[in-house]
């Protein structure tokens, strides 16, 4: 095993052989607009007593320079990975100079060329461990530190990192920023950011403090960046939270930078949060991508408290931080912001990622086992954010509210600037809500998969509701009848405490019976056969968005698991979604309905199934209100059907075309521009000049990576065999164009054109493992995985390869398992007078 890779039995020694007092750390970026210029400058000066004699510095870049232990130079022992430290004393100062690598995978020091003005933008992203490819370091999250950062970069940059700055000194040819020094946090939450970055300031005061508060985004998305909504968005947050948690921001300013490339959704660098500027938006969005972007901004927030006040002591607990952000983040936007119902979100967006990665034979308690920093990096995943969320909804509705935000305050106070487990916050919560909740924590936090809840009826008529994988639950029971007007309402709800496999309830029967009403636990919902015959004929009668939204949510269960029929989950998907209302709903229907389609039906029923779906997006697109939400998801819906059938090419190509037909309202912005052009290119409608001619319309860093999905699209084995080469072995490409090739490669319905390439896969994957980083490495062992006819070969390259790394041996199991499924499914709706 590679020494970059660290392991949790050697971090806990060296936790216990060391105490870090703190780090300067000095960057020179000034070489960084000079593309030839792949390195940088580092310098780490760190303090820290030692109970023994040797230890380690976590390093990868380029190379280390020197190396001074206690004012003496001593010689470099560096292997790539680790710089060896010897002759330490009680108390030490360590002074590494190193050069360091810029990025273009987006870990560590990220690099990104503006293609609409030629300007360079740095940015750090190190979660869980590519602090290391910055300065040296004690990369761990359990040896705290603070840290004092200081620039060396171009004179008209804008420099920005966790604490405010304390001095500009105007250079020849540049400017030294210094930082003042952070409070005690770990090294995967520190960040720089650099570039002529365009900057909107404001405030938020709450009591006797006054935040500073900072936007940024590229200077070319300037006249896209809404500041006042997010700066609206971020006061309400820290309102609710500072009230809730009893505990007031504790890290100075809150800078909130949107960046290019980005790996993620966002990250909690306290002082310096970044997000993916996709969260910019260079057209028209939906109210649900809206209120996706408020919920992570709130996400990210929540984390100042549970993650960089207090934090795991290992990644082992990584849902200390995750689970709880998950859910403040869902809790503060429905009470602190407009999106009063975003729980609807929660239950139906964020719950299906939970179930889908609970039901992979990868799955792993949301307190995992995480021996090494690879199985982190694979463990940001729906188990320990939307799994843990949705346990701590049902803790907070079991201990009570009040409860469980004493225990969050004091865990706060008890912990603030330290390092954690699940028992200290056990500890407090027991305390507080006068139960001991040891049992509940075996039951859900250290127990792996979904119960699937079904109510059953016998002879009696006497109700009893069925759990599979029992576990204890507090859920509501709604009974819904149709009222005078037609609609579908909740006449009687009742809570029911399950722990059996079979729990008997007094409930008369009704047209629905909507088990987990009100969404208090975690778990897979079944109808009952009245329910669902109620549901085909009136789902859109259901007036509450979050009851409708929870049947949506089992009925793609049901589908998933192939107790219910893809073709008449589709027929109610064609029948209700252009009637749905609640945008979010919608999304996520207008995503499934394409994926049932290519994964569950049998492959001879795919061309008609296609057909119809264009059909129906196409009809709605222009029967949509003008400029609304639901036009602009309909049009992206025809785009995604259209890029597998080519029947509406003709038409599509006319919107495009200036003076062309188009539906009134519809903006065609540059994203749904591409979108469209991605469509006919896939369906072999669209050829090289014409997507050159839509890229010099739209010479973007977003243009960019639209503009090689769309190439890469085409149904031409030349252009597969083309891309497939690049995405082995070209190096040069950034995280965000390596996924639009592998994207483009993979899309259309010509699977006809990448079959033979699963050979080909199998013998490649274990180099990229070795070779690659491991954000590069996931995106091609995922994004190339073979959709085949048989395991055959998935189950072949497993057999052989039991000693490959086991981050690796996840993915491919993981990918083998939803192989297992869709051909699962596929036989299943392959059965005569299939209904579920």
């Amino acid at each position: 095993m590679s020494t970059a890779n660290l392991t949790r039995a050697e971090t806990a020694e060296r936790s216990r052989a060391i105490d870090v007092l703190g780090y300067r750390v000095e960057l020179d970026v000034l070489g960084a607009v000079d593309r030839e210029v792949g390195t940088f400058a580092t310098t780490t000066t760190v303090e820290f007593t030692a109970r023994t004699s040797t230890t380690w510095l976590d390093f990868l870049g380029a190379g280390v320079e020197s190396v001074t232990v206690n004012g003496a130079d001593v010689p470099v022992d560096y292997d790539g990975a680790r710089i060896a430290l010897t002759g330490l004393r009680e108390s030490n100062v360590v002074t590494v100079a190193a050069r360091g690598e810029y990025s273009r995978s987006g870990e560590g020091l990220h690099r990104f060329l503006d293609p609409a003005d030629g300007q360079t933008y740095l940015y750090t992203q190190y979660e869980p461990a590519d602090a290391r490819r910055v300065f040296a370091c004690f990369e761990q999250p359990d040896l705290k530190a603070p840290f004092t950062f200081v620039v060396s970069a171009p004179r008209e940059w804008e420099v920005v990192s966790n604490q405010q700055v304390v001095e500009r000194e105007d250079t020849t040819g540049g400017q030294v920023v210094t930082f003042a020094p952070t409070l005690s946090i770990s090294t995967y939450i520190t960040a720089v950011v650099a570039g002529p970055y365009h900057r909107v300031d404001s405030e938020w005061s709450g009591g006797d403090v006054t935040i500073p508060l900072g936007v940024l985004c590229r200077a070319s998305l300037a006249q896209y960046l809404d500041a006042d909504t997010i700066f609206e968005i971020t006061r309400q947050g820290l309102g609710f939270f500072t009230e809730n948690f009893d505990y007031p921001y504790p890290f100075g300013k809150y800078d909130q930078v949107f960046v290019p490339e980005y790996n993620l959704g966002a990250m909690e660098n306290p002082g310096c949060v970044t997000f993916t500027e996709a969260y910019v938006f260079r057209g028209a969005a939906t109210d649900s991508q809206y209120e996706g972007r408020a919920n992570t901004i709130l996400h990210e927030m929540a984390h100042m408290w549970f993650g960089d006040l207090v934090t795991m002591v290992w990644w082992d607990d990584l849902w200390l931080k995750e689970s709880f952000a998950d859910y403040m983040g869902a809790l503060a936007n429905a009470e602190a912001t407009r999106w009063t119902d975003a729980w609807v979100a929660f239950a139906n967006r964020r719950k299906a990622w939970a179930y889908l990665q609970d039901q992979l034979p990868t799955t792993h308690p949301i307190v995992a086992d995480i021996v090494d920093l690879e199985a982190a990096k694979l463990n940001f995943d729906g188990i320990t954010y939307a799994k843990g969320a949705s346990v701590l909804k049902q803790l907070v509705a079991y201990a009570g509210r009040d409860a469980f935000f004493e225990g969050a305050r004091r865990y706060f106070r008890a912990h603030a600037f330290g390092n954690t487990t699940l028992t200290d916050l056990l500890t407090e919560l027991s305390a507080t809500s006068g139960r001991d909740l040891t049992s509940w924590a075996r039951a859900w936090l250290q127990t792996t998969g979904v119960s699937a809840l079904s109510l059953q009826r016998g002879a009696d008529e006497r109700a009893s509701i069925v759990q599979t994988d029992p576990r204890p639950h507090r859920l509501g029971v709604g009974r819904y009848d149709f009222d005078d007007t037609g609609d579908l309402v909740c006449v009687q709800r009742i809570e029911v405490d399950l722990a059996d496999a079979h729990t008997p309830i007094d409930l008369a029967d009704a047209p629905l019976v909507l088990l987990n009403d009100a969404d208090l636990t975690y778990a897979k919902v079944r109808l009952d056969d009245r329910s669902l015959t109620t549901v085909e004929t009136s789902l859109d009668r259901v007036r509450d968005p979050l009851a409708r939204g929870l049947i949506w949510s089992s009925l793609w269960n049901a589908t998933r698991d192939s107790e219910l029929g893809a073709t008449r989950y589709l027929s109610m998907a064609q029948r209700f979604s252009p009637a749905e209302s609640h945008l979010t709903l919608l999304t996520s229907v207008l995503a499934n309905a394409p994926y049932a389609i290519e994964h569950f039906l049998p492959e001879p029923s795919r061309d008609a199934a296609r057909l119809d779906w264009l059909a129906l997006t196409w009809r709605a697109l222009w029967d949509a209100p003008p400029a609304s939400g639901s036009q602009l998801a309909w049009a992206r819906a025809v785009a995604s059907a259209a890029a597998m059938d080519g029947s509406r090419a003709a038409d599509i190509r006319s919107i495009l075309e200036a003076g062309g037909p188009a539906p009134t309202g519809l903006a065609l912005d540059p994203d749904l521009r591409w979108g469209f052009w991605g469509a006919l290119a896939a369906t072999g409608h669209a050829d090289d000049a014409d997507l050159d001619v839509e890229l010099r319309r739209d010479d973007t860093g977003s243009g960019r990576t639209a503009y090689l999905r769309a190439k890469f699209s085409r149904p031409d084995p030349d252009v597969k065999a083309k891309a497939w080469e690049s995405i082995l072995h070209d190096r040069t490409l950034s995280n965000e164009h390596l996924g639009a090739i592998i994207a483009g490669f993979r899309a259309g319905a010509r699977h006809d054109l990448v079959e033979g390439y699963g050979a080909g896969y199998f013998a490649s994957i274990g180099s990229v493992w070795e070779e690659r980083s491991i954000e590069i490495a996931r995106r091609i062992v995922v994004g190339l995985f073979p959709s085949e006819t048989t395991l055959d070969a998935a189950d072949g390259w497993l057999a052989t390869h039991a000693d490959a790394p086991a981050a690796l041996r996840r993915l491919v199991l993981e990918q083998r398992d939803h192989l297992a499924r869709d051909l699962r499914a596929q036989a299943f709706n392959s059965l005569p007078d299939v209904t579920g």
